[in-house]
């Protein structure tokens, strides 16, 4: 057993190594430190024999999948308050072994969730769940197998086909003090941002990243889900760019992505209207530039790995197409 060493400050440090492994740490008294030891030993022995899963728990491996993985990702402050959120929910076997744990431990919290929550919100957190499980597995030999894998999902939920139709974008932009003078106003710089979603179907975390160094002649650099790209932006797009000269110094819209998403809410409450969302602005540009660019111009431009994107957001009315038909091209003569 190590032997705790009293240092200069008053504290006990203690160094434990198994097979090669040496940790340390300092803790404020001896007993603590000795009982410190005790633990991290037997959790190298386990480690080092291969039965990690013997002595690590899921909120063990929630915990460090937050500190070690979700740093690493773009949406870390939200993936963190997921993870925290995870040992509060009913059913969650946060302290179940992971040796122990079973597909049917993760049903019961499948099942108690789609009781309370939407199927797009359970799938989004068994998501992260499988791969907190997977890369305990895979990198950190926790597990031997995942067992996620033996369990089924709920099925995707139906595609928003939410179109914000002119006349409400026009109600919106009253509403939220919209005017082609400079910004002086949270509301208005939320009008400009709107339109800009409009005009580029930009999501609003894309938008309210955009600083003013990343605006070219023609274009802007977004950081999306996908990377970055850039967005080829026509003299309208550009004129709203514009109009917020002065209003931020480093970002072109001076907003976060929850004061949009509140503010937007609040001000749609506002012009009496309800049943659309600031991100339904990205199916009404998909729909409207879908008729003007070919597929794949249109995939580079919305950040698209694959056109069968383009589907979920192209959502046309069948009167619209059963139109475009009629102008657009001679009817088909029925045989005589």
């Amino acid at each position: 057993m190590a032997t705790p060493i009293k240092t200069a400050q008053g504290t006990w440090r203690i160094q434990v190594e198994v097979k090669g492994h040496r940790v340390s740490n300092t803790l404020p008294t001896k007993r603590e430190a000795t009982e410190w030891a005790a633990m991290r030993a037997t959790e190298l022995r386990a480690t080092a024999s291969g039965r990690a899963g013997e002595v690590k728990s899921l909120g063990q491996a929630l915990t460090r999948y937050g500190e070690e993985v979700s740093n690493e990702k773009r949406g870390w402050q939200k993936e963190l308050i997921r993870l925290k959120a995870f040992p509060g929910q009913p059913h969650f076997p946060a302290k179940r072994l992971l040796a122990e744990l079973t597909p049917t431990d993760i049903v019961a919290w499948r099942d108690a969730r789609l009781k309370v929550n939407s199927r797009s919100t359970v799938l989004r957190d068994m998501v992260l769940l499988s791969h907190v499980l997977e890369v305990a597995r895979r990198d950190w030999q926790w597990l031997k197998s995942n067992p996620m894998q033996d369990v089924r999902k709920p099925s995707e939920p139906d595609h928003r086909e939410r179109i914000i139709s002119g006349p409400e974008v026009r109600r919106m932009l009253r509403a939220l003090g919209w005017s082609r003078g400079p910004v002086r106003s949270v509301g208005h710089a939320v009008a400009n941002a709107f339109l800009l979603a409009l005009q580029t179907g930009c999501r609003a975390g894309e938008i309210c990243g955009v600083r003013w160094e990343d605006v070219g002649a023609g274009y802007f650099k977004v950081d999306g889900k996908t990377g970055k790209r850039d967005v080829p932006a026509v003299p309208s797009t550009m004129r709203t760019i514009e109009l917020m000269r002065g209003y931020d110094t480093d970002l072109v819209f001076g907003l976060k992505t929850q004061s949009l998403d509140a503010m937007f809410r609040k001000y749609r409450q506002r012009a009496g209207l309800e049943g659309f969302t600031f991100h339904d602005s990205r199916h009404t540009a998909a729909t409207r530039l879908a008729q003007r660019l070919h597929v794949l111009d249109l995939c580079k431009m919305f950040g698209w790995t694959s056109t069968t994107r383009a589907l979920v957001y192209y959502n046309p009315k069948a009167v619209d197409i059963a139109q475009r038909i009629t102008t657009g091209a001679a009817p088909i003569q029925s045989p005589r």
